[in-house]
């Protein structure tokens, strides 16, 4: 299981050009003006896990498989994009398949890319995109609340529903975002475009990757979840070569790790991921699940066959595994544990599930 994030902002602030060193691709075409990119670009990216390689070779694994991130670049989003402007309509749509958005502000000054604002102010631009999306989500609930008010006078959950509705309607209407609406069991049945975490990245110059500059700093006052990255650097580091080079560009510039790392990183926290990893010689597989989900569920991501039949699970954790040796040397210091249904999934478990269909 990944993760699928949608890349939004205004048109000319490097979604493409970060899309594109993302995925070691040129599937968006970055240019400058906007609306460049029409249809949404998917790129599958492997989750970088240094533990996956430490792991495949103390077992000697013959196939390493990481788990995936799903990127989807949506066309820029204008003033209006709610009634339609600039395309709007067609691109929210795709907002809505995604898990999380990614909201890329431009924190650079560059007089030769235009700005469809024609200032540079972060927090102005991330307050056009919310107001837009909130438009889109009132729209949205005004369609579905006459049909859903029909079906309440023979459906008592619809009651409910119409109940969370018309909460959640006054949230939007007072310019906050649905994720704001406490009950968030009724909020995912509603499947809006608010609901969805959002983490902000501050697109900066590379002269200040590493640290940030004023308006980065500005967007991390206002917001926790926020990474500074530099789409210039990304779209470097991707057209080098090997491993080597790419580690020393990155401490030419005072950073120990690629942008996707940090965006990674954030994600998986932001949607509360967990990574766990089935080992052997054949191959090492790391697998993505979601935090407090049991044994049965994480064997039910790699076959519901195996949830369906679940009798236990061998467990070792990663740490133990590395530090003893492989799964023999963790079997004679008392390491490997046998879990049942109702054990929780710690990040870096190593399972081997036993199962009977």
């Amino acid at each position: 299981m990944g993760f699928k994030c949608g890349i939004v902002g205004l048109p000319n602030v490097g979604k493409s050009t970060l899309f594109n060193a993302l995925t070691s691709t040129m599937m968006a075409e970055a240019a400058n003006y906007p609306f460049c990119t029409i249809e949404p670009n998917i790129g599958r990216v492997s989750v970088p896990d240094e533990r996956l390689d430490k792991l495949a070779k103390i077992a000697s694994s013959a196939k390493i498989i990481p788990t995936q991130l799903e990127f989807v670049d949506i066309a820029g989003l204008v003033r209006g994009a709610s009634k339609g402007e600039g395309l709007g309509n067609q691109f929210l749509s795709h907002i809505r398949e995604v898990d999380a958005i990614l909201h890329l502000l431009r924190c650079f000054e560059d007089k030769d890319i235009t700005h469809v604002e024609n200032s540079i102010d972060p927090l102005r631009d991330d307050e056009i995109i919310t107001t837009e999306l909130i438009l889109a989500d009132l729209e949205s609930l005004e369609k579905r609340l006459p049909a859903l008010e029909k079906k309440s006078k023979s459906d008592p959950e619809a009651k409910a529903q119409i109940a969370a509705m018309k909460d959640v309607f006054a949230i939007l209407a007072a310019g906050k975002p649905a994720r704001e609406y406490p009950n968030k069991a009724a909020l995912k049945d509603l499947q809006l475009i608010t609901a969805k975490p959002v983490l902000h990245i501050c697109n900066v110059e590379e002269s200040t990757a590493a640290n940030g500059n004023t308006l980065s700093e500005k967007v991390k006052a206002t917001y926790s979840e926020s990474v500074i990255i530099s789409a210039a650097i990304e779209a470097e580091v991707a057209s080098l070569g090997n491993d080597e080079e790419k580690k020393e560009f990155l401490e030419s510039l005072g950073l120990s790790e690629t942008g996707l790392n940090r965006v990674i990183r954030a994600g998986y926290k932001l949607l509360g991921l967990i990574t766990f990893f089935t080992i052997g010689p054949k191959e090492a597989h790391a697998w993505t699940l979601r935090s407090g989900a049991t044994a049965p569920e994480a064997a039910g991501v790699i076959h519901t066959d195996f949830q369906k039949g679940f009798i236990r699970a061998e467990t070792i954790s990663c740490d133990d595994y590395i530090k003893f040796n492989g799964e023999q040397g963790a079997k004679e210091a008392g390491k490997l544990r046998l879990e049942g249904k109702d054990y929780i999934v710690k990040d870096g478990d190593i399972f081997h599930f036993r199962f009977n269909v």
